[in-house]
């Protein structure tokens, strides 16, 4: 595969498209049997309330995961992202309800490198707050 956008197609403050990614308790379960992270924070209530979460809280790799697709679904090719790094700066509360949180994730690109490549940032936020900080990407461009 080979990204689907041209380098010579984008600019400094280029936007990519915005998504929102829903979260559930049962999206929590299922993330940790295919990662294998049963941490009792990511499903259990009263352990973390009793460790001092305001409730359940998603995985932090899944909050990074579900930023990163708004790149991918961009590029169009997964294997376009070179390099790619956050700092976790919330959780995500996911309420034990049938709504449970959503995610919502825009990016741009923010500088133009060298061979083609670009640096995206990202801002994911949740309940109207920053959950990831320094969320950036390198991506390889066509």
């Amino acid at each position: 595969m080979t990204a689907k956008i041209a380098y010579s197609d984008v600019e400094v403050g280029t936007e990519l498209p915005a998504q929102s990614f829903s979260v559930t308790r049962a999206t929590l379960v299922r993330y940790a049997g295919a990662s294998g992270d049963f941490n009792p924070i990511h499903w259990n209530e009263k352990f973390a309330k009793e460790v001092g979460l305001p409730d359940v809280i998603a995985h932090g790799m899944f909050t990074m995961a579900e930023a990163i697709r708004v790149v991918t679904d961009w590029t169009g090719d997964p294997a376009a992202v070179v390099e790619y790094g956050v700092r976790f700066t919330k959780p995500v509360v996911v309420p034990n309800d049938d709504q449970g949180a959503t995610i919502e994730v825009s990016g741009k690109v923010a500088v133009k490198l060298d061979d083609n490549k670009v640096r995206v940032d990202l801002t994911a936020t949740s309940a109207g707050q920053k959950v990831l900080g320094m969320s950036r990407a390198v991506v390889q461009l066509a």
